[in-house]
């Protein structure tokens, strides 16, 4: 598995997928991680963990993702919108 970072809160995150799995010969193959990128509705892909994904609104846009922030190991919030 390769490492990355959140482009909602930054954590440390591991994708699944790639030449990490090569031996898993299926096993768990895509399924094992801490992360998923999605791409949102206005075009934009985002790299982001479990706990921002949950925080998320259900049609999120980049906007809500720059909001994204940190509460601890297991919790992501969105912050107050900025003027």
């Amino acid at each position: 598995m390769s490492k990355d970072s959140c482009d909602g809160c930054g954590r440390t995150v591991t994708v699944s997928g790639g030449i990490a799995n090569i031996w898993s010969f299926g096993t768990d193959a895509g399924t094992v991680g801490t992360a998923m990128t999605l791409e949102l509705d206005d075009g934009t892909s985002h790299l982001l963990c479990y706990p921002c994904i949950e925080a998320i609104p259900d049609y999120p846009t980049a906007e809500d993702i720059e909001r994204l922030e940190r509460v601890d190991d297991e919790t992501s919030r969105l912050g107050a919108l900025s003027d």
